[in-house]
């Protein structure tokens, strides 16, 4: 009875060690899932916050569109405006309709002729050239 008893307390020794040993893996993979869990929260976080960023430029660059749609359909107002006008002064006045008509002097035809221009950065660089007009006062031989 007593080997039973001895064997029983044995036995019951070993189940006790083996659940304490299964615990303690268990508390190892409990610690790494909080800190997978720690990482992937990191994760959405960060993700959460990119996209609310997005969100928000996206909706300051609604209005700035919506802005720059309002400011050019305002030109394009005017421009029709403009070109009534000088409609209606070139019908009411011959001597302006052939004010209009004329030929612009060679000076003003090249500042208003230029290359085709791939950037600002080319435009600005050309500007800068210093692209001289003749001297109006001196004959150019024609």
């Amino acid at each position: 009875m007593r080997i039973v008893i001895i064997l029983l307390l044995l036995a019951a020794c070993a189940l006790a060690g083996l659940q304490t040993w299964r615990i303690g893996g268990l508390h190892d993979e409990a610690d790494q899932a909080q800190r997978i869990i720690g990482t992937l929260s990191a994760g959405i976080e960060s993700r959460d916050n990119a996209i609310n960023r997005l969100s928000d430029e996206a909706v300051t660059r609604e209005r700035q569109e919506q802005s720059l749609r309002t400011q050019l359909s305002q030109a394009g107002a005017q421009a029709r405006v403009r070109e009534v006008h000088i409609q209606r002064l070139l019908n009411e006045n011959q001597e302006m309709r052939d004010w209009y008509g004329a030929r612009l002097p060679d000076g003003i035809s090249r500042m208003h002729a230029r290359p085709a221009f791939a950037s600002a950065a080319d435009y600005l660089r050309w500007l800068s050239g210093g692209h001289e007009l003749p001297d109006t006062v001196k004959r150019t031989g024609h």
